[in-house]
């Protein structure tokens, strides 16, 4: 049915002297998400995804459009799987009118894995608070956004957040954290910027792996217990994270003492965990809700119009569809600022799109226009630092909803940039990258 529509669509445009692939090429700009709606982290990928289908709706639905350019999308599942991933990386990549606009594949391993095909192929790969954390040196990764908070910025704010809980960084010192990750690259990339922290702060660091998915915890929470920590940082994903939980309620781990990275942090890890789950706390880059503008937009014009992407409307407003509606402001409010240099109305390349990304900035004014104040954090995205925030906020479950129980939170930058820039460094040196000049680029 589309096809045959924009079919018509070219040839009344022939028939008016207009060139049929200048009206079809006018009208769209395709976004190819390449999502996860089954297997073990289907949770997290149907929440995201479908927060972000409902706030392109909203923007077509509302808006006309960018500019009235219309958004379209296909989804390519991935099960959270690198060689899927991959496949999809290369489905989806040539797809529309200009090819897709950006890639945002939800994923460590697969960010991993399409790393260089990405600058090859020249489009931008966005990974939202996940992803290669050097990324964030633009100078070296100019086709990678890791936006917002990075696992190494998320890292230094939960110490913060700690050594808030105990009476300030200082008190950290003689203190035994234990760091329960998932053991995959997502689990594995804290790691180094905890060991620095500890040698820092003068607390003890004891590192357990959980193997994917996670469920089999029994051997792990007996060292814990052995162990005796002051505090368990949390950095898990899908049935890791209510298993841990309900776990450490039954060694009498106080879940006060524990403290989860933000993909342990949904109504999803919780609310299976029951009771198990009160008291534990998450780190977050958008909050939970529906009393935001945003969010009652797309209740008001998607979903009243029966055109929204959730068949559990209940979800709608929760941790992953939130963040999901993040990823949608952003893709969208890049499109519209490389609108702005490359022409209004016109649809982008993928190459372009970049351009928008790099130049994003999202200040408290724009937030509130755009129905997002406190909703996410701002940022300034530029040629050098493609994180552009580093904020985090703490949320607590209380037994029914998450409660906002910080302020923004900002990372430990003077740790972390050179960490970045040392480890990007490495990375340039071992394929012969020449550092971007971004005085040169304005």
């Amino acid at each position: 049915m589309k096809v045959k529509t924009i079919a018509l669509l070219v040839a009344a445009a022939a028939s008016a002297g207009v060139s049929g692939s200048v009206l079809a090429q006018a009208k769209e700009q395709f976004i190819g998400l390449p999502s996860y709606r089954v297997g073990p982290y289907a949770a997290g990928g149907s929440g995201i995804y479908g927060g972000w289908i409902d706030y392109m709706t909203l923007v077509n639905e509302r808006d006309g459009g960018i500019n009235g350019v219309k958004l379209t999308w296909e989804e390519c599942e991935t099960e959270y799987n690198n060689a899927r991933g991959v496949e999809c990386y290369e489905r989806l990549k040539k797809k529309g009118a200009t090819g897709n606009t950006t890639f945002q594949p939800l994923s460590t391993g697969i960010t991993y894995s399409v790393l260089d095909k990405v600058a090859q192929d020249k489009i931008p790969m966005v990974t939202i608070g996940y992803g290669r954390t050097d990324a964030a040196d633009g100078r070296v990764f100019p086709w990678v956004f890791p936006m917002i908070t990075t696992y190494w910025s998320q890292a230094t704010g939960m110490v913060k957040y700690i050594g808030q809980k105990e009476g300030g960084l200082d008190k950290l010192k003689g203190k035994k954290i234990v760091y329960l990750y998932h053991d995959s690259a997502f689990g594995k990339e804290g790691i180094p910027v905890l060991e620095k922290q500890a040698a820092k702060h003068g607390f003890n660091l004891k590192t357990i792996p959980v193997a994917h998915p996670g469920n089999e915890q029994q051997s792990q929470w007996l060292t814990i217990r052995q162990e005796k920590p002051d505090w368990v940082i949390l950095w898990g994903w899908g049935v890791m994270n209510p298993t841990a939980l309900k776990a450490a309620a039954k060694t009498g781990f106080p879940r006060e003492k524990m403290v989860g990275v933000w993909w342990s942090g949904a109504e999803e890890d919780t609310v299976p965990a029951g009771d198990a789950a009160k008291g534990f706390t998450a780190a977050g880059f958008n909050v939970a809700g529906t009393n935001y503008p945003v969010v009652k937009a797309i209740q008001d014009n998607v979903y009243k119009k029966n055109k929204g992407n959730m068949e559990d409307k209940s979800r709608v407003g929760s941790i992953y569809y939130n963040r999901g509606v993040v990823h949608g402001i952003i893709t969208v409010e890049a499109i519209r600022v490389a609108q702005e240099k490359f022409g209004k109305g016109k649809p982008l390349t993928a190459e372009q799109a970049r351009w928008g990304f790099e130049h994003l900035h999202i200040d408290a004014k724009r937030l509130k226009e755009l129905g997002a104040e406190g909703f996410m954090p701002d940022l300034a995205i530029t040629c050098a630092d493609h994180e552009g925030s580093g904020k985090v906020k703490f949320q607590q479950w209380d037994g029914k909803a998450w409660k906002v129980v910080s302020d923004w939170v900002d990372a430990d930058k003077e740790m972390v940039r050179p960490m970045i820039e040392e480890s990007a460094g490495k990375y340039a040196k071992e394929k012969g990258l020449t550092l971007r000049d971004c005085a040169k680029e304005g």
